[in-house]
C-alpha cells in the first residue's frame, strides 16, 4: 500500500473519530475497521462523479450498515461530492464538525432527501440490502428497455452496497439476497463488513452460521479477503467482479472494528460510542498521527481523490454526455423519455386511456377497478415497474396489456416482478426503484403491511413516490377469519407522517386515487382496497369522485343538513343507501366521502368546514377498522360504527350483521345522535 493511499485512510479513520467525539455520539468502530475497504471502492473503482453527483449511469453506492453514516461523510468531504446546486460542496468539512446536530446536512445515519451524495437513507439494518437489488433491477431493466445496438453502455453501472452483521442477522437481507440470486443479478456487490461484533458483544453469542454457505446456496459468487487492510487483496476481488461476474457477488471481508485502538479494537465498547479524548490520542499514535489534530485532512488528500474518482468520474461523465447526445439523436423519443423519468415526469397523456366507470347497482371490488386502471395507466407509462408478494391473483395488480412481460433473468426488460412471499424485501426493492426514477409499486394483503412496515416507513422519510395496493381492506376477507382481517392497519399506517393513505369507495374514486398517486413525486400512496363488490355510484346523481384530490367531499347533501353520514371505502354505500331512506323519511342528511384524511386535512379549514360544518354535531362514522381517530371527524355529539375488537370466520354477511355495518344501524345512529 502506498504511503499516500495510507494517509487517505487514516484520514477517513480520524474524521469519524474526531465527528464522534465532538458529537459525543455515533459509531466509530465501523469506519475505522471499512476504511481501507471504502477508501479503495470509491477512488479506484466507483463509477461516479463528484462534479455529477446525480448523474444517471453512475455506480451506486449504498451503506446497509448506516450507523457507520462517518465512513460515507467522510467519503463524500473527501471526494468534493458536489451539492445539488453543482457548485458548492455537499460537505464541507465543517458540516463533518456538525455530526448528529439540529440542521447539520450529517444525521446520526445516511437521509437521502437531506445530503447530496448519499443513495438511500439507511439505519434499519438490511434495508440498504434491499434497496441495493432494487437498483440493480433498475439498472438491468434501464439497459434492457432503453439499449439499442452501439448504445449498450448507455446503462452499465454497477451498484455496491456495504453491510454488517447486524444486515446479514435481519430477515428482510436475507429476503433480498434469495431474490437477487434467483433474477442473476451480476450488476451487484455485497461486501461484508465480517467483523464479528454487535452492541452485545461478540457474534457468537447469537450468530454462528457459514454466511457464505447461505448466500452461496441462493445463487450468490462468494470470494473472501482475510484483512480488511489489505487492498491488494480486495482490488483483486473487485476486479475480478468487474471483469463479468455472471451471479451477483458477495465479498466477506474480514475487518476490526476500533482498528488500531489499543485498548478497544475488536470490542464492542467500540462500536456504539466514542472512543474517549484519550485513547483517541492513542489510536492517533499508533496511526503516526498528530496526536492533538482534530479534523485533519493531510496535504495531498484532496488531491489524491481529485487523480482517482475525480478524474476517472469526470471522464466517465463527458463519455457518458457525448454518448447520450449521439442517442437522442437516433432515438429522439427514448431519449426523451430517459430525460422525463429522470427528473420524475410523467409522458404526454399518460392518462389518455382513463375512462368513467358507469353506474352499477352490482359493481365491482375495488380491487379489480384497479388492475383495470393499473393496466391503462402502465402501458401509457413505460417506466412503471411493480407486482406483489405472491398475490397477483387476488390484489389485480399483474401488467396483462402486451408487451408488459415478467422480469427474469432471461428476460430484463420485463416489467412484471414476482418478488415471492417476501414483503418487506418488496418495499425495499420498491424504494431502490423509485431512487432509480422508476415508477414503482406492490401489492399485498392490508394484513401483511406489517410484514413490510420497516421499508414503507423509509420510503416516508425519503419523500419517494413508490405505490403501494393492498387489497382485502377490512372484515370484508370473511371466512379467513381474524388473522387475515385488518383492523388497526388504517389507523397506523394513517399516523405516520408523509404517508398518503387512500381507501377509494368505488371504481371511479379508485380511478381518481391513481390519478393523485402517479402525479405524487414526494409522498408515497397507499391504496385500501376491497375483495367484496361494492356498487358503482352514479355520478349524474352524486357529486363527481374527482372531489377525492381533496380527500373528503360532500356527495350529496340537504340544503341545511341535520346530521352527517361519514364513510370510507366500502361503507360509504351503506351510508348512501342510508342517506337516501333518511331522505325519503324527510331526515335532513348530507353524506360525505371521507377517502383520504391526508389529503382532506391539507385542505383549508374553510374547505373542511363547508363538508363537515362545525354547526353540525350529529354525525355517524362508519368504517370496517378501529375506531381510534375517527373523534375527529364524530366530534363529542357524533357516533362511531367501527371495530373494537379482532373480526371472525364467517361469510360476509353475517360478519357485517354481528358487527353492526348495516344500512339499518346507520339509520339508528343517524337519528339517536
Amino acid at each position: 500500500m502506498a504511503d499516500l493511499d495510507l494517509t487517505c485512510i487514516n484520514t477517513i479513520r480520524t474524521l469519524a473519530m474526531d465527528a464522534v467525539q465532538k458529537a459525543n455520539s455515533g459509531h466509530p468502530g465501523a469506519p475505522m475497521g471499512l476504511a481501507p475497504v471504502a477508501y479503495t471502492l470509491w477512488n479506484r473503482f466507483l463509477n461516479y462523479d463528484p462534479a455529477h453527483p446525480k448523474w444517471t449511469n453512475r455506480d451506486r453506492f449504498v451503506l446497509s450498515n448506516g450507523h457507520a453514516s462517518m465512513l460515507v461523510y467522510a467519503l463524500v468531504h473527501l471526494a468534493e461530492v458536489k451539492d445539488r446546486d453543482g457548485t458548492s460542496p455537499s460537505l464541507p468539512l465543517d458540516q463533518l464538525k456538525l455530526f448528529r446536530q439540529l440542521g447539520s446536512r450529517t444525521p446520526g445515519h445516511p437521509e437521502q432527501e437531506m445530503t447530496s451524495g448519499i443513495e438511500t437513507t439507511t439505519g434499519p439494518l438490511g434495508q440498504g440490502v434491499g434497496n441495493a437489488v432494487g437498483m440493480a433491477i433498475a439498472q438491468k431493466w434501464m439497459a434492457a428497455h432503453y439499449g439499442r445496438p452501439g448504445f449498450e453502455s448507455l446503462f452499465d453501472h454497477k451498484v455496491y452496497a456495504i453491510c454488517g452483521d447486524g444486515c446479514m442477522m435481519e430477515g428482510i437481507a436475507s429476503e433480498a439476497a434469495s431474490l437477487a440470486g434467483h433474477l442473476k443479478l451480476n450488476n451487484l456487490c455485497l461486501l461484508y463488513d465480517d467483523n464479528g461484533i454487535t452492541i452485545d458483544g461478540h457474534t457468537h453469542l447469537a450468530f454462528t452460521e457459514d454466511v457464505a454457505k447461505r448466500f452461496e446456496a441462493y445463487g450468490w459468487t462468494i470470494r473472501r479477503v482475510a484483512d480488511g487492510n489489505d487492498t491488494a487483496a480486495l482490488a483483486a476481488e473487485l476486479e475480478a467482479f468487474n471483469a463479468g461476474a455472471e451471479k451477483p457477488t458477495l465479498i466477506l471481508v474480514k475487518t476490526l472494528i476500533g482498528y488500531g485502538s489499543p485498548n478497544k479494537q475488536d470490542t464492542h465498547s467500540a462500536h456504539g460510542e466514542p472512543l474517549g479524548a484519550d485513547e483517541i490520542k492513542l489510536t492517533k499514535k499508533a496511526y503516526g498521527w498528530p496526536e492533538d489534530a482534530q479534523f485533519l485532512v493531510p496535504d495531498g488528500v484532496y488531491d489524491h481523490f481529485r487523480g482517482g474518482i475525480g478524474k476517472r468520474g469526470g471522464e466517465a461523465f463527458a463519455a457518458w454526455s457525448k454518448l447520450f447526445a449521439q442517442y437522442k439523436a437516433k432515438h429522439p423519443d427514448l431519449g426523451s423519455q430517459i430525460e422525463t423519468l429522470e427528473f420524475g415526469g410523467l409522458p404526454a397523456g399518460w392518462d389518455k386511456d382513463l375512462a368513467p366507470f358507469p353506474a352499477d347497482a352490482k359493481g365491482l371490488a375495488t380491487r379489480d377497478s384497479s388492475g383495470k386502471v393499473l393496466n391503462a395507466i402502465a402501458k401509457n407509462v413505460p417506466w412503471v415497474l411493480g407486482g406483489s408478494a405472491d398475490l397477483n391473483p387476488s390484489t389485480k395488480t399483474k401488467m396483462t396489456f402486451e408487451g408488459a412481460g415478467v422480469f427474469t433473468a432471461k428476460t430484463p426488460a420485463g416489467r412484471n416482478i414476482h418478488f415471492g412471499v417476501r414483503e418487506h424485501a418488496m418495499g425495499a426493492i420498491m424504494n431502490g426503484l423509485a431512487l432509480s426514477n422508476l415508477r414503482a409499486y406492490g401489492s399485498g394483503f392490508l394484513i401483511f403491511s406489517d410484514y413490510g412496515r420497516g421499508a414503507l416507513r423509509l420510503g416516508a422519510v425519503m419523500h419517494i413516490p413508490v405505490l403501494y395496493v393492498f387489497t382485502h381492506d377490512s372484515i370484508g376477507v370473511g371466512e379467513d377469519g381474524p388473522t387475515h382481517q385488518p383492523i388497526e392497519h388504517l389507523a397506523s399506517l394513517r399516523a405516520m407522517p408523509n404517508l398518503c393513505v387512500i381507501r377509494p369507495a368505488d371504481a371511479n374514486e379508485a380511478l381518481e386515487a391513481y390519478r393523485y398517486a402517479m402525479q405524487s413525486r414526494h409522498v408515497p400512496v397507499v391504496l385500501s382496497l376491497t375483495r367484496q363488490a361494492v356498487p358503482t355510484l352514479d355520478r349524474t346523481k352524486y357529486a363527481p369522485a374527482a372531489g377525492l384530490a381533496k380527500g373528503g367531499y360532500v356527495l350529496a347533501s340537504a340544503e341545511k343538513p341535520d346530521v352527517i353520514l361519514i364513510g370510507t371505502g366500502s361503507e360509504v354505500s351503506l351510508c348512501v343507501e342510508a342517506y337516501e331512506k333518511l331522505t325519503a323519511e324527510g331526515v335532513k342528511a348530507r353524506v360525505v366521502s371521507l377517502p383520504s384524511w391526508d389529503l382532506f386535512e391539507k385542505q383549508s379549514q374553510e374547505y373542511r368546514d363547508s363538508v363537515l360544518p362545525p354547526s353540525v354535531t350529529k354525525r355517524v362514522c362508519v368504517e370496517m377498522g378501529s375506531a381510534f381517530g375517527w373523534e375527529r371527524y364524530a366530534g363529542p355529539g357524533g357516533t362511531i360504527i367501527a371495530m373494537r375488537s379482532f373480526g371472525a370466520s364467517a361469510p360476509l354477511k353475517d360478519l357485517m350483521k354481528h358487527f353492526g355495518f348495516t344500512v339499518e344501524k346507520v339509520i339508528e345512529a343517524a337519528k339517536s345522535a
